[in-house]
């Protein structure tokens, strides 16, 4: 074994150059190949970025000096991908969301298992500081009893019907790509969801534009949570208890200071830095993981995301949005990559 990570990354769109810019800001991690349907893709991001360009997805899971790797494609490529991947006995880690549906997710889980591989799904918001920083304040009672979370992220989505994030054949609307954020650290703070309630404005492409979620906890708390492609909301989220409350200042997912404000009316900030943008610590969790052995992480485990799934599906049946992937064979051919 070398003395650093070899990754692969799959996929060379937006998500995946900030995957890259990743690797060079965490220790002892190294971008050994790239991988796309089209060569001058490939070529192109290695220019940027550095490693070796393959001209498929195939030839980059089988490179001998790839440990472990990256899907960055549309969501209903993940499926695929992360197969194939595994299928090569690669250890992955696959974007949020991790597949369309529970049904694809249980399939890969089970996959990884099987083959004693690595296996995460890149919620890159467990692993940052302003989180850890929060469970500390909450964990040392100076709020109180946790009784509710409220978050949201929004903005003002200015692309055409065909872009990924309004087209259905990509997996498009504000829950997958958004909403699995506030939904994420809402069941990451609060615990497993009991119920859910929600509600949508699905937009002209079928997919939905914006939402309202309100989900009770097992252990007795309540979270609202929102998302827009239509408005530029707050991003901000507030966790209360019952003698104060802490806030992930100003958009949450890559906030780099918490604020608590006691009922008493002392309040205080404090900082949270992150390292390079962000995704530095679900890669230096990645790796550390795959370096143990372990085929999933403690701070987002398989069932973390089966279970998050399984709360995204049962949203979509009340709102009434369905994708291809729902109704197909687990086995169909993937959709065309948007890169």
């Amino acid at each position: 074994m070398t003395d650093k990570v070899r990754w692969g990354i799959l996929g060379t769109g937006k998500i995946a150059k900030a995957f890259a810019s990743a690797l060079k800001d965490t220790p002892d991690a190294q971008l050994a190949g790239v991988g796309s349907r089209n060569l001058a893709s490939a070529d192109w991001f290695t220019r940027e970025f550095g490693g070796t360009a393959y001209a498929s997805y195939e030839d980059l899971v089988h490179a001998p000096d790839v440990d472990l790797v990256y899907v960055g494609t549309p969501h209903p490529m993940h499926y695929e991908n992360v197969r194939l991947a595994l299928e090569a006995g690669k250890g992955v880690l696959c974007e949020k969301a991790f597949t369309v549906n529970r049904r694809q997710a249980e399939e890969l889980v089970q996959l990884a298992r099987d083959k004693n591989l690595f296996l995460m799904e890149a919620m890159w918001t467990r692993f940052l500081p302003a989180l850890a920083e929060v469970r500390r304040i909450v964990d040392s009672g100076e709020i109180g009893t946790v009784r509710q979370v409220n978050a949201d992220l929004g903005f003002k989505a200015e692309f055409g019907p065909e872009h990924r994030l309004f087209n259905p054949v990509l997996g498009g609307g504000a829950l997958l790509d958004l909403g699995i954020y506030p939904l994420s650290i809402a069941v990451a703070l609060l615990g497993p969801v009991d119920t859910v309630l929600a509600h949508a404005d699905i937009g002209p492409t079928g997919v939905d534009e914006q939402m309202g979620i309100l989900l009770r906890h097992g252990g007795g708390g309540m979270s609202v949570c929102s998302c827009s492609l239509r408005a530029r909301l707050p991003s901000e989220l507030t966790i209360a208890g019952e003698r104060g409350h802490v806030r992930m200042n100003t958009m949450f997912y890559r906030t780099q200071t918490v604020t608590v404000v006691r009922a008493d009316g002392i309040a205080r900030t404090v900082p949270t830095p992150y390292i390079g943008n962000g995704y530095v610590h679900e890669v230096i969790e990645a790796q550390r993981c795959w370096r143990a052995g372990l085929i999933e992480s403690p701070g987002m485990t398989h069932a973390d995301t089966l279970a998050l799934m399984g709360v995204m599906d049962e949203i979509r049946r009340q709102i009434g949005l369905t994708y291809d992937a729902d109704s197909t064979q687990l086995s169909s051919t993937p959709p065309k990559e948007n890169e």
